[in-house]
């Protein structure tokens, strides 16, 4: 879903992020290189380089913001105190402040209060709930993660397995045999495999993966689960956007299924990510989603579909 901003409040909603950015030094080149791509694909304004003429958010300027607007300044605000690749107490606190300011109550607020309070484990124990409870739509504990992810350790499906291995034989341009390779090409277990991942997240997130042209690299991983988040809504900013963040460009494994890089979030195509999810027509994860239908279909065909042909 695209917010509608008019520039003034887009430009605003630019100043926080500059402001929570700038605390504590200089804005490195990977802060301007965000802001600007931010203004470019979200908000479709064009910012020098340098972010000259780019004021601060004050509070007059801010009380223009409010309901959806509101969430956005918040969301990327926090986005931005993780740019530079670390945990800042100073940017998290200021991120609160904002929130605060805006009342702004959203579950990914509570993570940041964690994490600016020191609590690792509380808010990426949050976040794997919040992940889950985005994918199956209901409320699981943290201990169940892996028993879902995982189902088939215990319960093999062959017949699902097969069914995914025929896409192969499907004409080479088809989404289908698309999929497929994309599966051959990482070595992954397709769904109903001992060791492949539920169908209910490998099937969207992949889709994601393959419609988009995000490969499996750990930037790619960080495209792909933002795009996702602003696609898909549920517990974007908790569920998808922050646990990616920490895992692939802080560092800090969640769980065992997603690993943990360094350095992975590309300031410029994070944006474009996220704005390519806003346009999105048809949510890969909901459940009305025909993944078997779409197989036979030109892959050119379904990017039109879902609205990722660009």
């Amino acid at each position: 879903m695209q917010v509608a901003a008019t520039p003034d409040q887009a430009r605003t909603i630019l100043g926080a992020m500059r402001d929570i950015a700038s605390i504590g030094g200089a804005l490195s080149d990977a802060d301007r290189a965000s802001i600007v791509a931010a203004a470019r694909y979200i908000f479709r304004l064009d910012l020098p380089p340098d972010l000259a003429g780019l004021a601060s958010a004050d509070a007059t300027r801010l009380r223009a913001l409010a309901g959806d607007l509101s969430n956005e300044a918040v969301s990327f605000a926090t986005v931005m105190a993780f740019v530079d690749g670390k945990l800042d107490d100073a940017k998290l606190k200021a991120v609160l402040k904002l929130a605060s300011a805006l009342g702004v109550r959203d579950d990914f607020v509570d993570d940041v209060t964690q994490l600016a309070q020191g609590h690792l484990q509380d808010a990426t124990g949050h976040m794997i709930r919040a992940n889950l409870e985005s994918l199956t739509g209901r409320t699981m504990g943290a201990d169940e993660a892996m028993p879902w992810f995982l189902p088939y350790k215990q319960k093999p499906d062959p017949a699902l397995a097969a069914r995914f291995r025929a896409l192969h034989a499907l004409p080479p341009t088809t989404f289908g045999h698309m999929f497929a390779a994309f599966y051959e090409k990482n070595k992954y277990a397709f769904p109903g495999d001992e060791a492949a991942l539920n169908i209910g997240f490998a099937v969207p997130h992949d889709s994601t993966h393959v419609l988009a042209g995000y490969d499996t690299t750990p930037r790619g991983e960080i495209l792909t689960s933002t795009l996702t988040a602003a696609m898909h809504h549920s517990h974007a900013m908790s569920g998808h956007v922050l646990p990616v963040i920490l895992s692939w460009h802080l560092g800090i494994a969640l769980n065992d299924v997603a690993g943990a890089a360094k350095g992975a979030l590309d300031p410029q195509e994070f944006w474009h990510a996220w704005a390519r999810g806003e346009h999105v027509t048809a949510d890969l994860f909901d459940p009305s989603w025909d993944f078997w239908s779409a197989t036979t279909k030109p892959i050119d065909k379904v990017r039109g579909e879902v609205g990722l042909a660009n």
